[in-house]
């Protein structure tokens, strides 16, 4: 017996399946697992990213060698402009299908599968395929997931919560939650489209479970549909508010810990010397800033030299060309502690979540630069709140860098915004760890917890619309409707 979250509980086996390649992805729900071992739960970890540090509790099951190294690679900015964008993310799809095939196939997992070992929940990131969900079913446990952005549509599905496209925007498209006609137009053949992409996927996946795991395991869409609990890192108060059901439960900022004072001396002075503040300017962890477009990368440089500012710049490369005086460039940075000392006065990124969620519990503006995924919404989301800008890569001159960044540093009420949204984000009854921690060990008290279950989830899509009656066809119900007897 342990004591969490205010009272005994038992000590659990928990099966943890973190599989995309993206090391941003697993930092988001790595302190859950290793929270949830410094409370007496045991965690098998099957990621790209094994502890370097043996962890109480916790056990690795690496997958560092099932996929090419270069599929683990950061992104080159120019590969996601223009018509080069599409072949990217054509090139992203295949690279999931295929690491499917591959960690499925690879010899640890198969040892782990034929193993006899025995969990109490199987926890799986929820993402562009259902390839993991399996494994809840081989060894007859619980079934949780974990989202680390906005839920798509299928993770909606297989908990019944509402996904109505008239309000709720598709992640990809970067609308917001207040659609005119157009928008709306547009969202809901987004979300048919997602749709529609995520079942002829679900065809081949299928095809990989049944051949690396076994003939007998159930179509996934069933399996998912079992699903007893959603972790999803996204809060109402910078996510928008919408409908949820009991087992979608939000957790945003799980992965934040309490800042901690600069360790290198001479980035502490930088910092606290900046007689006008500082901008701090990242790509994030999957994208190289030495990649940017060396016409993009001259029109920052060029721009920065005209502010009173100092610019810390996160920079990968051996140098920077025509660097101004007034930028200081490293290869890594420990984003949360600056973003959290008090002369940052703007956070210059590509908006993806954990940067957006780490600039908002800050309190810093944001002049946020999209590239791809969910990073569109987020920066629409800053937009809204009125603590941030968007530009976009393939506009940035000059001026038009000049002008957002003086609109930002030049009018007060988005640093006024943004610390006002930094109340509402940690204004919480638990905190994002606690929630996380309790609803796990409530779904494995109560067996799956199937109490808390939709009861949309026993109706078939044309029930749901609304379109049977007694067994009726669409016809029918329609004929009837526009009756005048």
């Amino acid at each position: 017996m342990v004591w969490s979250c205010g009272h005994f509980t038992s000590a659990y086996r928990i099966l943890a399946l973190m599989p995309h390649y993206g090391k941003s992805h697993f930092d988001v729900f790595e302190p859950y697992f290793k929270e949830l071992a410094a409370r007496g739960h045991q965690i098998v970890m099957v990621s790209h990213f094994p502890q370097k540090q043996p962890v109480a509790n916790y056990s690795d099951i690496s997958l560092e060698s099932s996929i090419e190294i270069g599929t683990k690679n950061r992104l080159d900015i120019g590969s996601l402009t223009g018509i080069k964008a599409y072949v990217t993310f054509a090139i992203e799809a295949l690279k999931f299908l295929d690491s499917c095939h591959r960690t499925l196939a690879f010899n640890k997992v198969q040892q782990l599968l034929r193993s006899e070992q025995k969990f109490d929940v199987v926890v799986v990131e929820i993402f562009y395929t259902d390839c993991y969900i399996a494994f809840a079913h081989k060894f007859e446990a619980s079934l949780i997931g974990v989202s680390t952005s906005l839920l798509f549509s299928w993770g909606n599905d297989r908990m019944g919560s509402p996904d109505n496209p008239s309000h709720i925007p598709v992640t990809l498209t970067g609308s917001s939650h207040r659609m005119n006609f157009r928008e709306r137009l547009i969202n809901s053949a987004a979300n048919i489209a997602l749709r529609a992409a995520f079942l002829v996927q679900a065809v081949l996946v299928q095809m990989f479970v049944n051949s690396h795991i076994g003939p007998d395991v159930p179509w996934l869409s069933e399996i998912a549909r079992n699903t007893s609990l959603v972790l999803v890192n996204t809060h109402f108060s910078l996510n928008w508010p919408r409908p949820l059901v009991p087992g979608v439960v939000e957790v945003g900022g799980i992965h934040i810990k309490p800042a901690k004072k600069l360790q290198k001396q001479d980035l502490e002075s930088y910092l606290n010397d900046a007689k006008h503040g500082v901008i701090y300017f990242s790509m994030g962890s999957l994208m190289r800033g030495d990649t940017l477009p060396q016409k993009t990368r001259e029109a920052f440089m060029h721009a920065f030299s005209e502010l009173p500012q100092r610019v810390l710049w996160k920079w990968e490369g051996e140098d920077m060309p025509g660097q101004p005086p007034n930028v200081k460039t490293m290869s890594w940075l420990p984003q949360f502690d600056v973003l959290n000392h008090p002369n940052l006065v703007l956070f210059i990124c590509h908006a993806g979540i954990l940067s957006v969620i780490e600039a908002v519990h800050a309190g810093v503006p944001v002049l946020g630069i999209p590239v791809f995924g969910d990073q569109f919404v987020n920066v629409r989301t800053l937009e809204e709140a009125g603590i941030g800008l968007e530009l976009s890569l393939e506009d940035i001159t000059k001026e038009v860098l000049l002008e957002a960044l003086k609109t930002i540093l030049e009018t007060p009420s988005y640093s006024k915004n943004a610390k006002r949204m930094s109340a509402l984000y940690v204004d919480r009854p638990m905190s994002a760890m606690d929630t996380a921690i309790f609803w796990t060990e409530y779904v494995i008290r109560h067996k799956g917890a199937p109490h808390i279950h939709s009861s949309a989830l026993d109706l078939y899509w044309y029930q749901y619309l609304l379109l049977d009656d007694s067994g009726q066809s669409p016809r029918d119900i329609f004929n009837v409707l526009c009756s005048h007897e």
